[in-house]
């Protein structure tokens, strides 16, 4: 109202600004008909003030009906049985569980349990959590390639514990064959005598094995060929 009224003021100034400027200039018929144009310009402004003002109502009808954002948001959760405290513990297991998978950390299978009982959990239905747990992270365990925690090899004739290290297919690194000596104690009594057709464990480095392996790896130089000494 203060605003409709406020422009009515400004309307009746404007026309009687217009008035006094031509007033002296214009005729009789043209004066009249300036106040006539005046007269419909104030009609169709306040027209349209008014239906701003029913906006403006309509609009404040429509906040002051609104529900507050955690009404909303607790009930949601109660179309789950849960709470604000059940979904935030449920975030932060979400978020254990996908640093696992990230990290791959074995066993890959103790990771699909963990993402089964996610996925079992209602919560899981929420829009926050439902594409995440019910796809993303299956998807991430489907293109994990876990290698198995140990492979089988057969010894063939001049087989080293060194060579069998540094195998691609084993560990890619020479240094490392001291893992094949301590997971095969009950076979090899010395480490410089292997045989043809036993049958050693090569199991997976640790994270900080593979690490300290490395690092002898880069750090190694080998010792310069000895040069022979011309005879006379």
């Amino acid at each position: 109202m203060k605003i409709q009224k406020y422009l009515a003021g400004l309307v009746a100034l404007l026309l009687l600004a217009n008035v006094n400027l031509f007033a002296q200039e214009m005729t009789s018929e043209e004066w009249q008909n300036e106040i006539n144009r005046l007269t419909e310009r104030k009609a169709s402004l306040t027209s349209e003030l008014t239906a701003l003002q029913n906006d403006v109502n309509s609009l404040r009808a429509t906040l002051e009906g609104m529900q507050a954002w955690e009404d909303c948001r607790d009930e949601l959760y109660a179309l789950v049985g849960a709470t604000k405290a059940d979904v935030d513990a449920f975030r932060s297991e979400v978020e254990a569980v996908e640093g696992r998978i990230n990290r791959q950390q074995l066993p890959k299978e103790d990771r699909q349990m963990e993402l089964n009982t996610l996925k079992a959990n209602k919560i899981s239905a929420l829009p926050e959590f439902y594409e995440k747990v019910h796809n993303e992270l299956q998807r991430k365990l489907d293109a994990w390639d876990a290698k198995p925690s140990e492979i089988m090899y057969t010894v063939v004739k001049g087989d080293h514990l060194w060579g069998i290290a540094k195998k691609k297919e084993h560990y890619d690194n020479p240094f490392a064959w001291p893992k094949i000596y301590q997971a095969n104690r009950d076979q090899i009594k010395n480490p410089d005598l292997i045989y043809p057709k036993q049958i050693f464990k090569i199991p997976n480095l640790t994270e900080e094995e593979k690490a300290k392996y490395d690092k002898i790896k880069r750090n190694y130089k080998p010792a310069p060929p000895v040069q022979s000494q011309s005879t006379n």
